[in-house]
């Protein structure tokens, strides 16, 4: 009986942190892209060259969703992990993509900087490499809970970088005003 606590309330503890972290994450991320006008009902992004290889509107929503529920999860688990070594610069890697992250959509679809978003996707993809890296020594499934949003970094990195050459006037780029049918 020298437990500290059972399995049940370390599962509780963990559950708890995941009720907090999961919301938050898919809010702040919501957040990030209603206030930047992210996608495909922003004219100016709809008015760019996109390569081939961009996906459907529908997409993105379903992707982001599913990254930011593991990312939430994971987090959960390294903030549950109380004592562990690599703890707090897990937490500081963590919080510092992510934070970079939530100033992507804004540059990219509210400032119109394509270039400058390129460079920021990069500095993401290398801080949540190494955030992983961190969580995965921690928890292993915290570090490969966060594979498949640096699968998503690269290929959203390729995407930045191909609009980017396609586009070379995009911060410049005005769009056509929506025009309506009504006559008088």
């Amino acid at each position: 009986m020298g437990e500290i606590a059972s399995k049940e309330q370390l599962r509780m503890s963990f559950l708890r942190w995941a009720l907090v972290t999961v919301p938050a994450i898919l809010f702040l991320g919501f957040l990030s892209g209603k206030i930047a006008n992210s996608g495909y009902d922003n004219r100016w992004f709809l008015a760019l060259s996109r390569p081939e290889i961009v996906p459907p509107g529908w997409v993105f929503g379903l992707v982001w969703s599913s990254l930011y529920i593991l990312m939430g999860t994971a987090l959960a688990m390294v903030l549950h992990a109380r004592g562990a070594a690599g703890r707090g610069m897990a937490l500081a890697l963590f919080g510092l993509q992510f934070v970079l992250n939530l100033c992507w959509s804004p540059l990219f679809f509210a400032a119109h900087q394509v270039t400058l978003a390129f460079y920021l996707i990069l500095a993401i993809l290398a801080v949540a490499g190494v955030a992983a890296f961190y969580f995965g020594r921690i928890r292993k499934a915290a570090g490969l809970l966060l594979l498949p949003y640096l699968a998503w970094l690269a290929f959203a990195s390729i995407i930045n970088f191909q609009i980017d050459r396609l586009n070379p006037d995009a911060e410049g780029l005005v769009p056509e005003a929506p025009h309506t049918q009504i006559q008088l």
